[in-house]
């Protein structure tokens, strides 16, 4: 099934590589912006339970600041080398819609930390207003729900490839007979 013979079908490797040739730039941004975003999710966690847990900042408030900071890790990282290779458009407006998408993706995580620890705990404080509550919440499910949106608004809206637009443009057909 290799395809080393004369005539046997080619479908390992032939799929295999065409696979990698339509996706392998997807599966290349994918690491890299992971990779970004690995970083980021280390120092937005570290910087999270630095400050609800060692400096007694409010959890919600703590959560808007550890985010906010590295979110500014994030752009750097995916912008000079997770779309680099992509057009560079206006620097305020990449900004800008990256802070904008940054400020939904953050709207989801203190979103999820918000009902587990208000709503959950009002009802199960011993369970949903701990620090492990608090952390998987905000860390697991918040960032995790929080990531796939800022993948896809990123790449739609923020990183645009050249010669594409941010937004489609809406086509203009004559009706039959004008």
């Amino acid at each position: 099934m290799t395809g080393d013979q004369p005539g046997s079908p080619q479908t390992r490797p032939g799929l295999v590589r065409t696979l990698l040739d339509r996706f392998g730039h997807l599966v290349r941004e994918l690491s890299k912006f992971a990779t970004v975003g690995g970083i980021a999710f280390l120092l937005d966690f570290a910087l999270f339970n630095y400050l609800a847990n060692v400096r007694g900042v409010e959890q919600v408030t703590a959560k808007a600041i550890s985010t906010v900071i590295a979110a500014t890790v994030a752009f750097v990282g995916n912008r000079f080398w997770t779309w680099r290779h992509r057009k560079r458009s206006n620097p305020a407006r990449e900004y800008a819609l990256f802070f904008f998408f940054n400020g939904v993706g953050l709207g989801i995580a203190v979103g999820c930390l918000a009902i587990s620890r208000y709503g959950l705990g009002s009802i199960w404080p011993a369970v949903f207003q701990t620090p492990l509550a608090d952390n998987v919440a905000s860390f697991i499910v918040g960032t995790g729900l929080g990531t796939l949106f800022r993948f896809w608004s990123y790449r739609r809206f923020v990183f645009v490839e050249a010669g594409k637009p941010s937004v489609p443009e809406a086509a203009h057909e004559r009706p039959p007979g004008a």
